[in-house]
């Protein structure tokens, strides 16, 4: 969980029993008088020793013990650089300050008025994203949570409430997508989200596998039949806000607790880590938190898609054709492209509900992981307004994504001799692509983004967050909205 008090000081000399502190200043040259910097001689006393200039900490931050027993890292930002970067420093102190394992950080800001509020926001984030300790089931644990933070220089008007709010989006996503399979079971986790929903106040339906049946929702159930016992379902959130005017955003995340590969059976190399192919659902969740937590003035249907890819008796596979809901008959090709075709009947319930935008959140392909590698996710869309918007809230928010092709000359690929439409093709070079295309089959005109999460997961983390477990897309989704929905 998050810090649970979260306070204001005017100095950090002021402070009680400051013993981790966290000192984030401008780029300079040098220091100025006017600044009364903790561990000052410290800090200068350390950079002569490594023979180090000040302005090389806004590359990488230092740490040191003070005279008084306290450690103290200090950062210095350089406004000119990406976000992402910025985000990158802040969370490199954080982390030297967290390998010590305290449970109070206090943060000391520095500069302009413009400026503190900017670094502020930074490193509050930071460590409040960083600061909570993950689900792990190993008897003794290296990390406690953090209890408190205290921030010294700079005083948010409103608490900071849209960042904790945010903060606790992106927790969610990476708390629920680390958990071990045998415990994050289709049953299980649908446990989990009503639960939420009661306490967060959203109204909760579940499409289970008999509904989808009756409702003809073929592409979804062809994925889901193959597991034991059936306890797949579409999972329907809906939140409303008191103004009549507020639009609807539709946000669907494909929730494949486990992916096997199907008949098609991946390698022990290739299913290693397939409990986290619910990572998409997971997000559209954290998102959901984060605009309820924030009280954002917008609508939300959140849609999740959760089943398993298991091979049984009773799994589809190759050459199988399938109905989806939308009336459209599917050639099945691979059986481990089975994250478009839940996304499909999904996609179909979420737009006969007329929301005025949908985003879905998928890991989708691994062509999207060879395009990018894990430090971008790439996004398609239906409007070039709005992917444009997408790009600015990648750069505004940290989480970057890069925009990719889908044009309608793409679709040769997926004629079927035998049925409407291919799944995919069995080669893979340019399957995020196609995958792209295949889902455009049913959204209708809705203005769409889809989002191929190939940096869900990073070595030592991305940008603010210090997991491999990133919860990339909660932030940007947050940033898109204010730009798109809660600014027109």
């Amino acid at each position: 969980m998050l810090a649970s008090l979260f306070q204001n000081a005017s100095s950090i000399d002021k402070s009680i029993k400051a013993s981790h502190i966290l000192v984030v200043l401008p780029k300079l040259e040098r220091l100025p008088g006017k600044y009364d910097i903790p561990g000052e001689e410290a800090l200068k006393n350390l950079l002569a020793r490594r023979n180090l200039k000040l302005s090389k900490i806004s590359e990488s931050p230092v740490i040191a013990n003070l005279d008084n027993g306290a450690v103290c890292t200090w950062v210095m930002i350089d406004s000119n650089t990406s976000i992402f970067t910025q985000q990158t420093c802040v969370r490199k102190a954080v982390q030297l300050l967290l390998e010590e394992n305290p449970v109070e950080i206090h943060i000391a800001i520095y500069g302009n008025n413009s400026q503190k509020g900017c670094f502020a926001k930074l490193a509050v984030y930071t460590t409040w994203v960083n600061g909570a300790v993950l689900p792990v089931r190993k008897k003794k644990t290296d990390r406690q949570s953090l209890t408190a933070i205290t921030l010294c220089g700079y005083k948010d008007a409103d608490n900071f409430t849209l960042l904790r709010a945010q903060a606790e989006g992106n927790l969610l996503a990476r708390g629920l997508t680390v958990l071990p399979p045998n415990e994050l079971t289709p049953e299980t986790y649908r446990e989990q989200i009503k639960k939420l929903s009661r306490n967060e106040g959203w109204e909760h339906q579940e499409y289970n596998l008999n509904a989808l049946r009756e409702i003809g929702a073929g592409a979804f159930v062809a994925v889901a039949q193959g597991s034991d016992p059936e306890d797949a379902a579409i999972v329907y959130l809906k939140r409303r806000v008191s103004d009549k005017e507020a639009k609807t955003v539709a946000f669907v995340g494909k929730g494949i607790c486990f992916d096997t590969g199907g008949h098609n059976l991946k390698s022990a190399r290739s299913m290693h880590g397939m409990h986290e192919d619910m990572n998409g659902s997971a997000v559209a969740l954290g998102i959901l938190l984060a605009a309820t937590r924030a009280n954002l003035p917008v609508n939300i249907d959140c849609w999740l898609a959760i089943a398993q890819n298991h091979i049984s008796p009773r799994a589809f596979k190759q050459n199988d054709v399938i109905t989806a809901l939308n009336g459209l008959t599917v050639e099945i090709i691979h059986t481990d492209a089975e994250g478009r075709l839940i996304l499909a009947d999904t996609l179909t319930l979420a737009e006969k509900h007329k929301p005025d935008m949908i985003i879905d959140f998928a890991t989708l392909t691994g062509s999207m992981h060879t395009a990018l590698g894990s430090r971008y996710s790439g996004i398609f869309s239906n409007r070039d307004n709005l992917a444009q918007k997408a790009l600015a809230a990648g750069k505004s928010s940290g989480e970057r994504v890069c925009l990719f092709p889908m044009d309608s000359d793409y679709d040769e690929v997926l004629e079927s001799k035998i049925a409407d439409i291919k799944q995919c093709a069995l080669g893979g070079e340019f399957d995020h692509i196609l995958a792209a295309r295949f889902l455009n089959q049913f959204v209708n005109d809705t203005p769409w983004i889809h989002m191929d999460l190939s940096a869900c997961n990073h070595k030592d983390g991305l940008g603010a967050v210090g997991s491999d477990v990133t919860g990339f897309g909660v932030a940007w989704a947050i940033e898109l909205l204010q730009e798109t929905v809660l600014s027109s």
